[in-house]
Formats: structure tokens, sequence, C-alpha cells
């Protein structure tokens, strides 16, 4: 499963991947980190534009912090466009505890790890958190 991370997360994706590699959860999914420039994405990119290139090249969208308000914010888009087959936008629920607390980044991991290991379950729920 490809994942999305937001243009902010970079450093957070570094830290989760090495988490995952190193619970051995590699063995189970596979996982992989997208990252804004790989899809020659510009970091402004409203949140529909990025919210519909996720869905389209189904990837799943790793965020902390999209928007909650305007007519291309991430919830209005959610609430416009998904479906019973569109993958879940998975949010951080604290970003800066994830970088300096690595109990926490071990849950973060391994929570994402059951997403994606039962995607299929979280077809068409437009928002989780995590831990």
């Amino acid at each position: 499963m490809n994942v999305l991370v937001d243009h902010n997360l970079r450093g957070h994706a570094v830290l989760l991947s090495g988490s995952i590699l190193s619970g051995g959860w590699l063995d189970w999914v596979d996982l992989r980190f997208i990252t804004f420039d790989e899809m020659r994405l510009p970091v402004n990119s409203d949140d529909r534009l990025v919210w519909q290139l996720a869905q389209s090249n189904q990837m799943i969208l790793l965020t902390a912090n999209r928007s909650m308000k305007g007519e291309n914010s991430l919830e209005q888009v959610m609430r416009e466009e998904i479906t019973s087959a569109s993958l879940p936008v998975i949010t951080i629920g604290n970003a800066d505890r994830l970088l300096s607390d690595p109990a926490y980044r071990e849950r973060c991991a391994t929570r994402l790890v059951e997403i994606v290991l039962d995607i299929n379950v979280y077809r068409g729920v437009s928002r989780l958190f995590i831990p």
C-alpha cells in the first residue's frame, strides 16, 4: 500500500518507516511512503487536489493538519466526494509527540500497519486518527 505523506510530515514518515522496519512489519505488509515531490505535487496544493490525487492513485493520505474550513478543505472534499471505495485519510493525532516520544511513534506505526492490513474494512471511512 502506498501512503501519500503530507508535505510537512516527511521527517515523521522517515521515523515511522524506521519503526515499521525495525518492528518486522514489512514481513506482513507492503507499505511505501510517497512524498509530494515524488508525485510532482506542489506543497501549496489545495486539499481537494491532494485528496483526489491520493484516491486516483489508490494511496492513503497521511496528514496532521489539513484544513477543515472552506470549499476545498479536506473535510468538505470528503463530504462531497467520498464513496464506498475511497481510501481513508490517516491523521496523526499529535505530530510533535511522534517526533519526541518513541513509544507513541511505535503505537502510531503499529496502528498504521493494522489499518493497511485490513484496508478493505476502512474503505469508505473518511478519516482515521492514529494512534
